[in-house]
């Protein structure tokens, strides 16, 4: 019988974990703070340990860095109400088998504790994270997919691929793998792919040599020479043409390559990342991109979202942008209100330059609906209600569900899931302060996601 140690200050999630155990033959024992759990790891023999970054007295980090020192081939399983990347890193780092964020799906969890115990092995050596004025900021489930994928990309030197749409952060998501990976103190070389004609791109990325090409009137080394030991970022590359692709393609598979106008090649080790915001996938389809060459670079992939499928994440980017301004600046509630109604075609990129013209024509310390471009108010006033866009959603998803021959009951029951669960991330994770505002009986709201 595996034994498993849960370190959980919320009793009903505690209760709701210790069931999971339960229901999979395993003993389970709780304990509600980090320093109680440190000494049960030191007088108990456990398999596996589930522990909350957010407890009374001490970090769940510091928990789990005190208790590689004690048991350091324990699985741990990091859980937290607010995923942020630099926690996710540093779990990580710390040798966390897994990271998740709540509101937790229990049957997932099932699946998780399962597969860790089933392939347990010696967990990642810690390593202190390394700090970064580059951060990715946000709490919505979108972005703690990403900060989650982000973790993974840092521990391997694998090639990622960075795709989403212009303006997503997909440089941001680049630099902050290569700020908290092993090539930390080596250089991050950047090159965006598509702003440059194919000649001068093949000299930028190889480098040339002396009278390769009129006006090369010395050698010079390129963006992977540059990159040598750390990480070589190529932005948007899915424009670039069929003859470096096949230049790059051999660098992927041999690290080595040729200058332009030379004859020796030359080897040079690194991590590879790239972004697009095509999809590779319909290129390849199209003739464009070369397939072998996409499997190469799409061992790990990361798909940065759009600003409209995270506009909960609106209030903490501008605060963030904002931190930035020559003088102390809010946003008012009401303008709040205007940003969440706009599309952000330009996502990330446009978001700031908003609030740098706001900034600019603002007089106050708070920044007024009257204080945001014109684009803005038009949008908000053409755009449909939120109740008039759920009605819509709703609309095609109810016939899905009918399609599926689906019961009132299964629907009524996917519905208020999915309600309780984007409401707990408003309350910290914590049932107990979700039922005190939306005067719900905590015994009937902690019986609900217990049944999940």
């Amino acid at each position: 019988m595996a034994s498993v140690l849960i370190i959980e200050d919320e009793a009903a999630l505690a209760t709701a974990l210790s069931r999971v155990c339960q229901r999979l033959g395993w003993h389970a024992e709780l304990r509600a703070s980090g320093n109680a759990g440190l000494r049960a790891l030191a007088s108990g023999n456990f398999d596996l340990a589930i522990l909350d970054i957010g407890l009374p007295d001490l970090s769940g980090l510091e928990v789990l860095e005190k208790a590689r020192a004690r048991a350091p081939q324990l699985p741990v399983v990091i859980i937290t109400a607010h995923g942020k990347l630099e926690n996710a890193v540093a779990a990580r780092k710390l040798g966390a088998a897994a990271y998740l964020v709540k509101p937790l799906d229990l049957r997932e969890i099932e699946r998780t504790l399962t597969q860790i115990l089933a392939t347990a092995s010696a967990p990642t050596s810690a390593a202190a994270p390394a700090s970064s004025d580059a951060q990715l900021l946000g709490d919505s489930p979108a972005m703690q997919r990403v900060f989650l994928e982000i973790a993974h990309a840092c521990t391997t030197d694998a090639p990622v691929l960075l795709s989403g749409p212009t303006g997503s952060g997909k440089t941001l998501a680049a630099r902050s793998i290569h700020i908290h990976s092993a090539r930390k103190n080596a250089p991050f070389v950047a090159l965006h792919c598509g702003a440059l004609q194919e000649q001068l791109l093949e000299s930028e990325l190889f480098g040339h040599e002396r009278g390769a090409f009129t006006g090369a009137v010395s050698a010079r080394p390129g963006h992977i020479e540059r990159a040598r030991g750390g990480t070589l970022f190529l932005d948007e590359i899915g424009d670039i043409s069929p003859t470096v692709q096949a230049k790059l393609l051999r660098f992927v598979e041999e690290r080595a390559f040729t200058r332009v106008g030379g004859r020796e090649d030359i080897r040079v080790e690194l991590r590879l990342i790239t972004a697009t915001n095509k999809n590779l996938r319909d290129e390849v389809r199209a003739a464009r991109f070369r397939e072998d060459l996409f499997y190469r670079l799409h061992v790990l992939e990361i798909g940065m979202p759009p600003l409209r499928e995270r506009t909960a994440d609106l209030a903490v980017l501008a605060a963030n942008f904002l931190r930035t301004a020559a003088r102390p600046l809010t946003l008012a509630p009401a303008s709040l209100a205007l940003l969440e109604r706009h599309d952000w075609p330009g996502n990330l990129r446009e978001l700031r330059n908003v609030l740098e013209y706001a900034a600019a024509v603002c007089t106050g310390p708070v920044i007024l609906p009257a204080h945001l471009p014109r684009d803005i108010h038009e949008h908000a006033a053409s755009a449909p209600s939120h109740d008039a866009r759920l009605a819509t959603v709703l609309s095609e998803w109810l016939d899905a569900r009918l399609l599926e021959k689906a019961t009132y009951r299964d629907m009524h029951d996917a519905i208020e899931s999915l309600v309780l669960r984007h409401l707990l991330t408003r309350f910290d994770g914590k049932p107990t302060l979700l039922a005190r505002a939306t005067k719900m009986n905590r015994v009937t709201l902690r019986k609900k996601f217990t049944r999940e």
